[in-house]
């Protein structure tokens, strides 16, 4: 099991059934591949889909059906389609549940860094800064450090940020991390063959153990 799957698997266990879930490109999309037996989730699209299922084959691919990325989509039955205005009344009005996004920045203080690096081109922020504000969890899926081993865990994040005092949930490839609402950072899940000091050592800033830390459940 590589480490993008063992982030999806640990966060499709953080939904309910029920639940409206925005999933951000990339490790997050993956989730919707492991929700446990009897969880049934509805994934919204910021671009106006309720109820879209997965990546398309060739045969159902269309152009009219896309995610927000603008990969080809389905949707499931009982879903639906309408505008942006509509998707966004939707985000700002607090009916997501969770919405799941990568990182490339997270700090003790439950800001995130995660549309640009200062001096390369980006197409924009999109709908993230939307959807880190107006969800009612937000939950940060990503590799715990960089290629280099750098730390993506600051005490406080260097690059421009999406939002601040958002993020209430870190999942990695090493460790399951909780935003407290006054600041600071609980770790209270390891990954299996995974110690305390390899995350401390991989992370910009201090962890407070959990008494109850325990090994990641992984579906």
């Amino acid at each position: 099991m590589n480490s993008r799957e063992i982030i999806a698997r640990r966060v499709a266990l953080e939904f309910k059934d029920g639940d409206v879930v925005n999933l951000g490109i990339g490790i997050p999309t993956m989730a919707a591949n492991y929700l446990p037996e009897g969880v049934h989730i509805m994934i919204h699209s910021e671009n106006g889909m309720l109820g879209m299922g997965g990546a398309a084959t060739p045969e159902e691919a269309t152009n009219d059906v896309t995610d927000a990325g603008g990969n080809q989509v389905t949707i499931l039955p009982g879903g639906m389609f309408f505008d942006s205005a509509t998707s966004f009344g939707l985000i700002r009005g607090g009916h997501v549940d969770e919405t799941v996004l990568g990182a490339l920045e997270v700090d003790e203080l439950g800001n995130l860094a995660n549309w640009m690096i200062p001096g390369k081109r980006v197409p924009g922020m999109g709908g993230a800064m939307d959807l880190v504000t107006g969800a009612r969890r937000v939950i940060v899926a990503m590799e715990h450090a960089n290629k280099d081993n750098s730390p993506k865990i600051l005490k406080l994040c260097k690059l421009p940020l999406t939002a601040a005092h958002k993020v209430n949930m870190i999942i990695t490839n090493l460790a399951v991390i909780k935003i407290k609402k006054e600041g600071g950072l609980v770790l209270t899940e390891l990954a299996p063959d995974t110690t305390v000091e390899q995350v401390i050592e991989l992370t910009g800033a201090e962890l407070e153990i959990s008494p109850d830390l325990r090994v990641m459940p992984i579906v």
